[in-house]
């Protein structure tokens, strides 16, 4: 190949069988997606599950139509002619990278799975100049509108408000144990295991930089850590808590913002302003830890607050006595 040199097609230079080919191989593409989205919705959430298998039978059935097209207008031999060899022809997300979606983020793949290809249709119809072409691609525009109600219908029967609620708080449960309770732990780990070393530190050297230093490398050494910890764990194969990677790096960034949230004040050069200010962000952490607790995990507010604000507290002036000693 040659650099610089586009191999791709333009559409507009596609014989009518070409059209033709390439619908059929768009259908098949859309279909295999559609059940790729089943399967891995399948265990978690049934209903949705239901609705992608139905959606692939409608692709079958659109291919078959098209199949019989072909067949009917230029023989059995079908033009080998992919999305990837057309110009400007709309692309799919490669299906591998749907383990990293939401429940809600693939319904809305398929919507706009559903919409591209009706759009791309529209355009090219409105642009042709043969008649015969312009109706063949017309009528796929119209094909890929009606998936879209068929979609809707699918929706309707599968998924109720039973079904939905049912589904919603299973992907919030998900939310939590993949996601937030990983990031709470990391958060509570970075704001309070790093409190006594930088305060300590602050207080034993009375130079900010200094200080800055040892709480970024108590900081990122802790997220480093505590990101592994997380990762090696739990493959979450049978606790069902998630990939291990998510909750990996849920937990070490929460880690380190965490103790850098009160390291970055000491960028300050003055020693008294940089710890006020040091102190104050302590603080917000820690509320804000309550907070997080009593939003995600239903942990009583009170309780939350004296669990950690009093804690961090204790860790804290433990940090400024072993410092001024």
């Amino acid at each position: 190949m040659i650099p610089g040199v586009s191999y791709r097609r333009k559409f507009a230079d596609l014989s009518e069988q070409e059209v033709l080919a390439l619908a059929i191989s768009s259908e098949e593409d859309d279909a295999r997606i559609y059940r790729t989205y089943a399967e891995g919705l399948r265990d978690e959430f049934p209903a949705s599950a239901a609705v992608f298998d139905g959606m692939a039978t409608e692709e079958d059935e659109h291919r078959r139509l098209l199949i019989d097209a072909h067949s009917a207008r230029f023989g059995e031999a079908i033009p080998l002619i992919r999305r990837e060899h057309v110009a400007g022809f709309y692309a799919r997300r490669p299906v591998w990278l749907i383990g990293n979606l939401s429940l809600e983020r693939i319904r809305d793949e398929a919507e706009m799975m559903e919409r591209d290809a009706q759009r791309f249709y529209e355009k090219a119809a409105s642009v042709s100049t043969d008649a015969a072409t312009r109706k063949l691609l017309g009528d796929l525009a119209a094909a890929e509108a009606g998936h879209s109600r068929t979609a809707d219908d699918l929706i309707a029967e599968h998924l109720d408000d039973d079904a939905r609620d049912a589904e919603g708080r299973s992907a919030h449960r998900q939310f939590i144990l993949t996601w937030v309770q990983p990031g709470l732990a990391g958060l509570m780990d970075g704001s309070v295991s790093t409190l006594a070393p930088i305060f300590a530190a602050a207080f034993a050297t009375g130079d900010t930089w200094n200080t800055f230093l040892i709480g970024l490398a108590a900081s990122v050494g802790a997220g480093i850590s505590m990101g592994f910890t997380e990762a090696a764990s739990d493959d979450g194969e049978i606790s069902g808590r998630g990939s291990p990677i998510k909750r990996g790096i849920a937990s070490g960034v929460m880690t380190t913002l965490g103790g850098l949230g009160h390291a970055l004040p000491y960028l300050i050069p003055d020693f008294w302003t940089a710890t006020t200010v040091a102190v104050i962000v302590v603080f917000i952490e820690l509320w804000a830890i309550a907070w997080i607790q009593n939003r995600f995990m239903q942990t009583p507010f009170f309780r939350a607050a004296m669990q950690v604000v009093l804690g961090g507290g204790l860790v804290l002036a433990a940090g400024i006595l072993i410092g001024s000693g």
